[in-house]
């Protein structure tokens, strides 16, 4: 890839992985308003989508008003125990400093709430890397937060997406950008080039090969 003025990453399946807590947190929420609980393997597939998609998925009879109250008891338990149970996918730091000697500027867009990325990102000492994090919330699609970026002047069309699932990939479309799908996270293959992924990686340590 050439000409690129920005990497732009998820951080969910991305930069780490966050099954443990989301899928104790999800199961937390269910459980308080009596809806049955879910395997992880269920949890796992909703990962990278907004929170709201999720739940609906689980409960797909529930109201606006539910959903919204699934979401806060998820968040409560987040905040105090869930973010923690992140883990650091092995060779995301090793590429993060390769990126950084090379001068290649940095960010994150996550669907996650910023307050909760930059805690995320904090525990793990890496949020300096990054010039921004761009963080989501209910309602709000990753493509409409990469075209505010690029309306603010943060990022512009050089710039590229680098993430695990479909909306990474089709969000960088959205927006005129190109993209990174990797396979360390949630989503296969087969997922990331029906969204028209640019360039597809298997392992983290292909990361920092990438000629930029």
């Amino acid at each position: 890839m050439q000409n690129v003025s920005t990497l732009i990453f998820d951080l969910d399946g991305t930069i780490s992985d966050p099954s443990m807590g989301v899928h104790r947190c999800m199961n937390h929420a269910l459980r308080f308003y009596g809806f049955p609980e879910v395997s992880e393997q269920t949890a796992f597939a909703t990962i990278g989508p907004p929170l709201d998609e999720a739940f609906s998925q689980f409960q797909p009879n529930a109201n606006e008003q539910v959903i919204a109250n699934l979401i806060a008891k998820y968040r409560e338990r987040y905040a105090e125990l869930g973010y923690a149970e992140n883990q650091i996918y092995p060779g995301i730091v090793d590429a993060l400093n390769a990126f950084a000697a090379r001068g290649i500027r940095m960010g994150v867009c996550t669907s996650k709430r910023v307050d909760f990325a930059e805690k995320i990102l904090s525990m793990f000492g890496l949020l300096d890397f990054f010039s921004f994090v761009s963080g989501g919330d209910i309602g709000i699609k990753k493509h409409q937060q990469l075209a505010g970026l690029l309306e603010s002047g943060e990022i512009n069309r050089t710039s590229v997406m680098v993430g695990d699932r479909e909306v990474d990939i089709s969000a960088a479309k959205a927006n005129s950008l190109r993209s990174v799908g990797v396979l360390w996270g949630f989503g296969d293959r087969d997922e990331l080039e029906q969204a028209g992924a640019d360039v597809i990686l298997s392992k983290t340590n292909e990361l920092s090969l990438i000629k930029i």
